[in-house]
């Protein structure tokens, strides 16, 4: 007879032991919680609000304090090819604060490793499409209205200005950033703003003026300045070759080993003398041939200081500006009368630089197998092609035996699995 297992023996389990977790995560809802990185300045009475975007007049999230000013968030993501999470640590106490209970620790895992970054924003951006209005021509009549009527002009769809304008502080900020650009006048306690161009442009240089003194982005600085401003090597100059040798000292034989060991000391020493002064001639030449080279490459450095102002300006406009008001801007900006900037050095050498590019050009070896001569940008299409390819390959890399062998199972005869639930 088999011998079977008592019924007590069946359901008997070990005892259960309770663990202390350190951390408890919630369970995963559908709107996840953002991280966000808000300056140390700001106060308790800092709100996120909704205003019409300066570029595209679209709703956008921006924080508002009354004391330190207006921040907009800058997204920063991780690359794709390095994913990560957050992992929120928070404190709570089930019976309230003045439980004599330790807190519980809660963590909440947040997919995705974004965040939010908020940096201070000028006020005069946000009110800069009501200043100049519809028509942005040199001959526009602008009158002088309150800033309320100013701002009444900007689009009004989910946003919140209007209640941010109740605070004092707040509608305080905004008239003092109008008055930077405007001219003013007071009616009894009320003041009136009218947009001067000359101003605005002036403001704007300034702002330009101090991120070119700094430091502009180090891939704006590469592409923008550095190679904007590079121009080709067309030839390549060889320096002279020295065609003196070692001297040649015939000793006679019948002179003794005495003689003929200082005679052929004498003579080595003689040839590496001259060896010695045919490299250095050599060296000289080539530092001359590189220094020349070099020089004919690089612009000076006013034209280089003139471009990353430029380049600065623009990227102010293309960020902050309405098209139609930045390409305004841009034409007021080559009027030496506002802006007592002379961008000629710059643009003299632009032109010449793309006549000596067209030289260039014209003189390379055509290729008759290809369709065109390759530019810079299809370069970097074509090393951008070729980082996706490494990243894929690491991708692949990283996949598990598994998954490799299931990819490879032909599946031309198999049903879907979304077959399976449509109607019959």
């Amino acid at each position: 007879m088999p011998k079977t297992r008592s019924k007590e023996a069946a359901t008997k389990t070990a005892p259960s032991e309770e663990t202390n977790a350190k951390y408890s995560l919630p369970p995963q809802t559908a709107n996840p919680s953002i991280v966000f990185i808000l300056p140390r300045a700001a106060t308790s009475e800092a709100k996120i609000v909704t205003l019409p975007n300066p570029r595209y007049a679209k709703p956008t999230r921006y924080l508002v304090c009354p004391s330190t000013g207006v921040y907009e968030f800058t997204k920063i993501s991780p690359s794709n090819s390095a994913p990560k999470s957050w992992l929120i640590e928070s404190t709570s106490s089930e019976h309230g604060d003045d439980s004599a209970e330790k807190p519980k620790r809660i963590a909440e895992v947040i997919k995705g490793g974004d965040m939010y970054v908020a940096a201070a924003i000028d006020p005069l951006f946000l009110a800069l499409p009501a200043l100049v209005g519809p028509s942005t021509a040199p001959d526009a009549k602008r009158l002088f209205i309150t800033s309320e009527c100013h701002l009444e002009n900007l689009p009004e769809e989910a946003s919140h200005l209007q209640d941010i304008l109740r605070m004092e502080r707040v509608r305080t900020l905004f008239e003092e950033r109008m008055g930077a650009i405007c001219d003013e006048v007071k009616v009894g306690d009320e003041r009136m703003f009218r947009l001067n161009e000359a101003s605005l442009v002036q403001e704007l240089l300034a702002k330009a003026k101090r991120l070119a003194e700094g430091s502009l982005p180090a891939t704006m600085e590469e592409k923008f300045v550095r190679k904007a401003l590079e121009a080709p090597v067309l030839g390549q100059r060889q320096a002279p070759i020295s065609s003196g040798g070692p001297s040649e000292v015939s000793t006679p034989q019948t002179e003794s080993a005495e003689s003929q060991l200082s005679s052929i000391t004498a003579a080595s020493t003689n040839s590496s003398f001259a060896s010695q002064a045919s490299t250095v001639a050599t060296s000289v030449a080539d530092e001359t041939a590189v220094e020349e080279i070099a020089r004919a490459a690089e612009a000076s450095a006013e034209v280089v200081a003139l471009q990353r102002l430029r380049v600065a300006f623009n990227f102010i406009c293309s960020s902050y500006i309405p098209p139609n008001i930045a390409e305004w801007l841009q034409e007021k900006l080559l009027d030496q009368k506002l802006t007592s900037v002379d961008f000629t050095p710059l643009d003299e050498y632009l032109a010449h630089l793309a006549k000596v590019r067209a030289e260039a050009v014209a003189a390379r070896p055509m290729d008759f197998s290809r369709k065109h001569d390759r530019d810079e940008e299809e370069d970097e299409a074509r090393l951008e092609k070729k980082r996706k390819m490494e990243d894929d390959k690491k991708k692949k890399s990283q996949e598990s035996k598994a998954l490799r062998d299931l990819k490879k199972v032909n599946t031309s005869g198999m049903k879907k699995l979304s077959d399976f639930f449509k109607k019959k």
